[in-house]
């Protein structure tokens, strides 16, 4: 059984749209109210298609609530109470349909009406067919709301109800759980604050023609996670991100970039302002030397491209480095610890946090990591962590040398 961390008495408005992730939303009602938390049930109509409201009922201890004009306190509008009364509003599985009404102000069920009458952090956690979730009014509702300040839980990937393979799952209700509380007891202090960091994250695409690129498998969790971190820390943040599919954290200044050499750039036109420098992205080494500007058309026989070298950012970084402190990564599948204490000297960095992307649960696409922060004072390994926690650990031991 789960043991309960929330000790101070958070309340949790979960609004429960229409879908086969309901069930889900059952297991995330029980493992919240073991966590500690006051929580509320709101359905739609068509998420009691799937579950009844008693089962929401027997696990939250509370009331569920689904029609509007059924007022359970006649001295009180229930949605407007029920807005009122939220510390977090999650609304989880959203479907599409939930999704484009709050983009678009509509409030016509109790739902819809309530997250407009709150002025509670809104999050939300989309699972819906992996075609839905890509569609560009789908696409477009989500940037809506993220720039009006609502919270994304990415979906996960995997086997989805309808058949399919890919995103659209909602987030396993132990994840949903860990974020919640780590929002909630993110630290009264703030260790960063006053500090300028500066964050490259994903991967980099290099253009081959105008249909083909070259890419790697980098997702970007991790770049973004320590983004998050340090705005929860109190630092002014600057993201630079290569292609992702990820919302950017609350509070965090966004660069969006594709190939390395717009990376290189947007790296070195913020550097010079920053205290904390953690350069997380994959970046390509290589380039196709020419990029065509028509399509390669197929032909017979190999086909063989010539690359070039990109620039290397850390190292330039390294060269240019004036009382910041420069964090570099190293995804290595062997040697982990030889091959950071080499890197750290060619760079010039002050940290290199070095990971092997060959083991289980360590490495591109997952939530957690298990990393080895090199320093030239010696090595530290951590053990398999949520990718948050190792982002706060990468931090916190900056700031100690810093300081040091």
């Amino acid at each position: 059984m789960m043991e309960a961390m929330n000790d101070m008495g958070k309340k949790i408005l979960l609004c429960v749209t229409g879908g086969i992730a309901v069930y889900k939303a059952a297991a995330l009602t029980s493992k919240l109210v073991q966590a500690g938390f006051e929580v509320k049930v709101m359905m739609t109509e068509s998420a009691r298609e799937f579950v009844s409201p008693l089962t929401f009922q027997a696990l939250s201890r509370q009331d569920v609530y689904w029609d509007t004009f059924d007022e359970k306190i006649p001295a009180k509008i229930a949605h407007i109470d029920l807005a009122d009364w939220a510390d977090l509003v999650l609304v989880a599985p959203a479907t599409a349909n939930m999704i484009g009404k709050l983009a678009c102000g509509i409030g016509d069920d109790m739902i819809s009406t309530t997250l407009l009458a709150t002025e509670a952090e809104i999050w939300i956690a989309p699972a819906m067919n992996v075609h839905m979730y890509d569609h560009p009014a789908v696409k477009r509702n989500i940037a809506t709301l993220h720039e009006d300040g609502c919270r994304f839980v990415e979906p996960s990937e995997g086997y989805l109800a309808c058949g399919y393979v890919g995103k659209g799952r909602l987030e396993e209700p132990e994840k949903i759980v860990e974020l919640i509380d780590a929002h909630f007891h993110s630290p009264t202090e703030q260790p960063l604050k006053g500090k300028n960091v500066l964050i490259s994250a994903g991967p980099t695409r290099e253009i081959i023609d105008p249909v083909r690129y070259f890419s790697n498998r980098s997702t970007g969790k991790m770049g973004f996670a320590m983004a998050e971190a340090a705005a929860n820390m109190g630092a002014d943040v600057t993201l630079v991100s290569g292609p992702v599919d990820l919302s950017p954290p609350r509070g965090v200044h966004l660069v969006e970039v594709t190939t390395a050499k717009d990376m290189y750039e947007a790296v070195l036109a913020k550097f010079e302002g920053a205290d904390i420098v953690v350069k997380s992205a994959a970046v390509a080494d290589y380039r196709p030397k020419e990029v065509h500007k028509e399509k390669m058309k197929k032909q017979d026989g190999n086909l063989i491209i010539e690359f070039e070298r990109t620039k290397d950012i850390l190292m330039e970084l390294g060269k240019r480095k004036n009382g910041q402190y420069l964090i570099g990564f190293a995804a290595e599948t062997s040697n982990i610890g030889e091959y950071a204490k080499g890197k750290l000297e060619r760079k010039r960095a002050d940290m290199i946090v070095a990971n092997n992307v060959s083991e289980e649960g360590s490495g591109f696409g997952t939530d957690t990591n298990k990393v080895t922060i090199v320093t030239e004072d010696g090595i530290r390994e951590l053990p398999m962590l949520s990718k948050s926690k190792v982002a706060e650990e990468i931090l916190l031991e900056a700031l100690r040398r810093m300081d040091s």
